[in-house]
């Protein structure tokens, strides 16, 4: 039933993100969808972990409502202009 809740408040674009933005390489990712921002929070040590661990530098974190199109926006592929997220209204 959580899942579904989930999918329901993503599809709406009410869903919690977790998105990391990192200046080495400069790629922004996204990781979820939360039922809460608790939820996010909760989680978000463990993907700048991961992210730390792979040599990425000059990590912002943020919990944030949204739906992005693609997970992880690099600027070597083009895309980190439009930030790959659709707009929440």
């Amino acid at each position: 039933m959580k899942e579904f809740l989930i999918s329901l408040l993503n599809f709406f674009g009410l869903a919690w993100w977790v998105e990391v933005k990192t200046s080495a390489p400069r790629c922004i990712y996204y990781f979820g969808p939360f039922l809460t921002s608790q939820e996010a929070e909760f989680a978000k040590a463990g993907y700048v972990e991961d992210i730390e661990n792979e040599g990425a530098e000059g990590l912002i974190v943020s919990i944030q409502r949204c739906k992005p199109i693609d997970l992880t926006v690099a600027d070597d592929l083009g895309k980190l202009g439009d930030k790959g997220m659709l707009p929440v209204f």
